[in-house]
């Protein structure tokens, strides 16, 4: 789901606001398979705050800068999904997707050294 969110986040023949939304999407994706590959499951109101708070206890504390980068889009991915249009601009979509990108590679890499049987060889 990650990765089919991280393509269509690419996509440039939809709204900027979406884009974001969808690279936010593939970022919260993510840092859930770190907490469900621990064993941590989150549910209900503040299940993406819990995340993005917890995943850096998991997988080290040097990916704390981008669980709070994340954290903020969370503010600004809420703001765009439950109350206006057009509050992203070019420039946060892009490098949202361009975050979650690593972040993806940095989660593989941590499932290798820690799960290997979760990632297809």
């Amino acid at each position: 789901m990650a990765d089919r969110d991280l393509k269509d986040a690419a996509v440039k023949d939809i709204s900027v606001d979406l884009r974001f939304t969808t690279a936010y999407q593939a970022a919260f994706q993510l840092a859930t398979i770190v907490l469900a590959a621990s064993g941590v499951r989150t549910t209900g109101t503040g299940h993406h705050w819990v995340t993005f708070n917890v995943f850096p206890e998991l997988l080290g504390r040097e990916v704390q800068g981008l669980a709070d980068y994340f954290d903020q889009c969370r503010g600004k991915r809420n703001l765009s999904e439950y109350d206006r249009a057009g509050e992203i601009s070019e420039g946060e979509a892009k490098e949202l997707l361009g975050g979650a990108r690593k972040f993806r590679a940095t989660v593989l890499d941590w499932l290798r050294a820690h799960h290997p049987r979760l990632v297809s060889r």
